[in-house]
């Protein structure tokens, strides 16, 4: 624990200014990192998070359909959160979660656009990487297996294919926005547990919706690809493209500018003391 830590309030979470101060030393220590770390974290991070998409595929294979559509969301949005948890309690580099943190040092003046430029690439290439080096143990264990079977993840695919451009932008909007906040109240909590909790159900609403994740996403619609090939290259790269767009906006503006916002304009901390007088009987 630090020593900001220590001098501050007592409870369940940190005080808004601990938060700040936290995310913003740990973006810093991820900008000045050797690029090979960054990279290779980048890579665990794309190949955990890969994992949601493959316990989402078996419920749709071991399901064999749901009854109700809201039974179905429950069931895909709880285990991917799960994979979600991997990488954000293993800290490992996550796109979405960067967009959020990276930008805070940025517009505080402690790093400049080129760091945090370099910084977004090396994780961005290194997660996509390794949802699609993913993709590759799914085409090895999964239809053979009968764990997951390549009509599964054509149903994944097909939930966020097929959009109009302006809706999975704002779809990504809500998922980056969802991502940043994960990482935020992450930061926020004083204990494992609380993370846990913060992390499972705000990501679990990304699979709930489902929303639009770059990387998440990446698995899902690359696995259809691969496997059924019902998803063509120029779907792929439409997708990719729009909703990264939408995630830096939503993790980016939403979380990390107006929370830095809020927290650079609140003024000096006011202490309070209070004086105990003695009651005379």
């Amino acid at each position: 624990m630090s020593p900001d830590e220590d001098d501050g309030p007592t409870g369940a979470t940190l005080d808004y200014r601990n938060i700040l101060e936290r995310e913003m030393e740990s973006a810093l220590k991820e900008i000045h990192r050797p690029p090979k770390g960054v990279f290779l974290s980048g890579l665990a991070a794309g190949l955990n998070l890969s994992f949601g998409a493959l316990f989402m595929a078996m419920v749709l294979t071991f399901s064999g359909g749901f009854e109700s559509t809201l039974t179905q969301q429950t069931a895909l949005a709880g285990v991917s959160a799960i994979a979600f948890l991997f990488v954000v309690i293993g800290q490992t580099e996550l796109f979405t979660a960067h967009t959020t943190m990276a930008i805070l040092p940025l517009v505080d003046g402690r790093a400049t656009l080129r760091e945090v430029g370099r910084l977004w690439g090396i994780v961005y290439v290194a997660n996509l990487l390794g949802c699609v080096l993913f993709v590759g143990l799914i085409a090895v264990v999964g239809q053979p297996m009968g764990i997951a079977e390549p009509s599964a993840f054509r149903s994944l695919a097909d939930s966020l294919l097929g959009l109009p451009p302006l809706v999975v932008v704002m779809s990504g909007v809500v998922a980056g926005w969802l991502m940043g906040l994960a990482t935020w109240l992450s930061a926020a909590s004083r204990d494992t547990i609380g993370r846990l909790v913060f992390v499972l159900l705000i990501t679990a609403s990304i699979g709930f919706g489902p929303f639009h994740h770059a990387i998440l996403g990446t698995t899902e619609v690359v696995a259809a690809m691969v496997l059924t090939e019902s998803v063509t290259l120029g779907q792929f790269g439409g997708f990719l493209l729009f909703t990264t767009l939408g995630n830096v906006v939503g993790g980016g503006v939403f979380v990390g500018l107006l929370n830095y916002g809020h927290v650079a304009l609140a003024g000096e901390q006011q202490d309070v003391e209070f004086e105990t007088r003695d009651v005379e009987r």
